[in-house]
């Protein structure tokens, strides 16, 4: 049974229409299929390897569901996680140096929700006192001794990295120092630059002998340093997710081919085991792997990727590098809203009632009415269809005793609360009308 604060964040979510980032096991269907490749994904992560993942899904078959179930699964078996949305003006691909500052502002552990780097910095830093203590040579409470070896070993640990990117244990050698003189002001500026945060103080930069911003270049090699951290400090290692890559379609020229180019680069390196313990997930359109301003514009990225959808879905394999999700029929969302609505009912004081009059035959007649609003088609519902459920009728059955959505509501869908392809399948006439986002 899910707790009370961690369901309330669940319905908090689906009320606003969004995806919940934790406690999706509890309504999720359709991603079980994939639950014995995604735990040996993550086995083979853990062990100091890389490993890679696309998944492709039109509107409303679950992309963003999946990614934060499998983040959520991995956090589980002790990895840090990070959700990065892809944007043209924001997190283009090819500036990996915002990439980069994206994925450190959200990465998540299973301790802390999001903005894990300093907590995971510390933890490395106690990790190494802790292997110097154990060697018996110094005294825990010789301080300056017991710093200075932390120091040799933090090196040692970080040979590969500095010398592709010496500015990373730069900043780390400063940052222990500030902490050792309790300079709290230098130690969040040192970590802020870290990050990748623009616009960190001079004197902060100077007191670790670096200059400038990070740049895509720096930031790439960073990657392999926070990775290091990571698994130093007990973490089985990284789940990085690039959702909404098909917005590369929607970009110049110019920026998408760069944006392509640098998501080659990236595998690359993951193949030539640059990244240990990285578990790297991209997802997108069916138009942006198989279409001409997608993946194919790069033939070198669209072979890695290429993987036979000719054969019956019942048989995809969910090993390989690509994998497909089916979208929702009627049967689904009406299952998921089941789900969400004995959810809902397991801690209120109108369990029973609600239960009654929101009952399996109610939940698919709403499926149904969301859907037709939607020209029929049930894979773009999902969004609204929970929304609809959780905030125009559970809530008012849990709070109005005479409240009975039979009588009293029907579903209506506004145009202002639809995003593009809910409003492109609202309009259309017939279901093979519908246009999706390219």
């Amino acid at each position: 049974m899910i707790g009370a604060q961690r369901r309330a964040a669940i319905l908090d979510a689906l009320r606003r229409g969004t995806v919940p980032r934790e406690g999706l096991a509890a309504f999720a269907v359709g991603v079980d299929r994939f639950e014995t490749a995604v735990d040996a994904d993550l086995a083979v992560a853990s062990t100091g390897r890389g490993a890679f993942k696309a998944v492709r899904g039109e509107y409303g078959s679950g992309k963003t569901f999946m990614a934060r179930w499998l983040q959520e699964r991995a956090r589980a078996a002790g990895f840090a996680t990070a959700e990065v949305q892809v944007s043209e003006t924001e997190t283009p691909l090819h500036r990996w140096e915002t990439v980069y500052r994206r994925l450190v502002e959200r990465l998540a552990t299973s301790d802390t929700a999001e903005g894990a780097l300093r907590p995971s910095v510390d933890g490395w830093f106690y990790t190494l006192e802790e292997d110097v203590l154990t060697e018996g040579r110094i005294a825990p409470d010789d301080v300056a001794a017991l710093a200075a070896a932390t120091e040799v070993v933090m090196e040692r640990r970080l040979a590969t990295i500095a010398r592709t990117a010496p500015a990373f244990s730069a900043i780390l050698r400063a940052y222990r120092r500030a902490l050792l003189v309790d300079d709290a002001g230098l130690a969040e500026g040192l970590i802020a630059w870290l990050g990748g945060q623009p616009n960190v103080a001079a004197a902060v930069k100077r007191a670790a002998g670096i200059k400038g911003d990070l740049d895509a270049f720096g930031a790439m090699h960073f990657l392999g340093g926070l990775l290091t951290i990571l698994r130093d400090s007990g973490r089985s290692g990284l789940v990085l997710v690039l959702d909404e890559a098909e917005t590369i379609q929607r970009m110049r020229a110019d920026t998408r081919e760069k944006g392509l180019n640098a998501l080659r680069q990236v595998l690359d390196e993951l193949d030539a085991g640059r990244y240990p313990g990285l578990y790297l997930v991209v997802t997108g359109t069916t138009a942006f792997f198989d279409g001409p301003q997608g993946v194919q514009r790069l033939p070198p990225l669209a072979q890695r990727l290429h993987t036979d959808f000719a054969t019956d879905s019942r048989f995809d394999n969910p090993r390989a590098v690509q994998v497909r999700l089916q979208g929702f029929d009627l049967d689904a969302l009406a299952t998921v809203g089941r789900r969400v609505r004995d959810l809902f009912a397991e801690h209120s004081a109108e369990e029973g009632r609600i239960r009654q009059v929101v009952d399996d035959g109610y939940v698919a007649d709403l499926a149904r009415g969301v859907a037709g609003r939607l020209g029929g088609r049930a894979g773009v519902a999902p969004r609204l269809y929970l929304r609809k459920l959780v905030a125009e009728v559970l809530d008012r059955v849990d709070q109005f005793a005479d409240f009975d959505p039979r009588r009293h509501y029907a579903p209506t869908v506004d145009e202002r609360e639809m995003t593009r392809a809910e409003r492109a399948a609202a309009g259309a006439t017939d279901v093979d009308d519908v246009e999706l986002d390219p």
